[in-house]
């Protein structure tokens, strides 16, 4: 499909350049698409590069369960020193010695920062500390002190050792929602005695959405980004699978009735109307399902 956004609702996956901010990336995409309604699933550091998922109009309706997926990333950490900012963009410490690091003495420190952990974000993560965000608090010089809270890293996998003036690990790193890489290269650098930050951020996946089908942001144009928006039935129903409706179950659900349907028990599940539209989000419970969530009218029936 061609021409601009507009109201068009939808989820777009962009690969994001480095040297912008999440933000950047809405706001350039908010001129792009003709629509002040765009929001995002999940921030990415200016650092960082990679996919960015977002909801535009309406789908802005899914990324709260977009938010909470797995994730996956491609990152170098950097052992010997140590940043202020735990990644390449904060204060750099001198160089410690790391010659007497082993390949094993790595994998067997990795393998106590996998699995279900507890982690201490970052100072200059976006975590609200008493209303302010913590790397505000961090800028203005204050002591920030982040609680642990528990993350599960499923995979914590060294792809390739590079021993020279510095010691740099490249890594992959599929992860649950809410955990902080840059937090990783930190812990891994403190259990070796080293020190260590991040110097290089790539997410590669979010749930079962991949970079490799993601749109580039740096030529994209009104018309190459409609042609990339992706359908939000299409998208809810791989999130969670479908039920099909007829035509008088739609209407019932636009109305905020309960429906009675011949689907298993599920806690969420796509409903499409006759014509291949999203009506909303169901949770079906003893052969009756009621909207959790609803998108608009108009765009279900139109």
């Amino acid at each position: 499909m061609t021409g601009t956004i507009g109201p068009r609702s939808g989820i777009l996956l962009l690969d994001k350049p480095a040297g912008l901010t999440s933000h950047d990336v809405v706001s350039r995409v908010r001129k792009l698409a003709n629509t002040r309604k765009v929001g995002h699933a999940g921030t990415l550091d200016p650092m960082a590069t990679g996919l960015l998922v977002l909801g535009l109009n309406s789908s802005t309706r899914l990324l709260t369960y977009l938010v909470g997926l797995d994730k996956e990333y491609l990152a170098t950490i950097r052992l010997g020193q140590s940043s202020t900012t735990d990644d390449a963009e904060g204060e750099i410490s001198d160089t410690a010695d790391t010659s007497a690091i082993s390949d094993a003495d790595l994998e067997r420190q990795i393998a106590t920062l996998t699995g279900p952990i507890e982690q201490v974000p970052s100072s200059v993560s976006a975590i609200k500390v008493d209303g302010r965000r913590a790397y505000d608090r961090a800028r203005a010089g204050e002591t920030v002190v982040l609680k642990s809270r528990p993350v599960t890293i499923h995979e914590f996998a060294t792809l390739d050792i590079r021993r020279g003036e510095h010691l740099d690990l490249d890594v992959r790193i599929r992860c649950s929602s809410g955990t902080y890489i840059r937090a990783l290269a930190r812990d891994l650098g403190a259990s070796l005695g080293v020190g260590g930050h991040l110097t290089a951020l790539r997410r590669s996946q979010v749930g079962p959405f991949d970079v490799a089908d993601a749109a580039t942001l740096t030529d994209a144009t009104p018309e190459s980004l409609a042609e990339q928006l992706q359908h939000p039935a299409d998208i809810a129903s791989t999130l969670f699978g479908s039920v099909d409706l007829t035509a008088e179950q739609t209407r019932d659900l636009t109305q905020g009735k309960r429906i009675t349907l011949d689907a298993a028990d599920t806690e969420i599940a796509a409903a499409i109307s006759p014509e291949g539209r999203l009506v909303g989000l169901l949770k079906v419970s003893a052969g009756t399902a009621r909207p959790v969530v609803n998108f608009p009218t108009d765009e279900v029936l139109s």
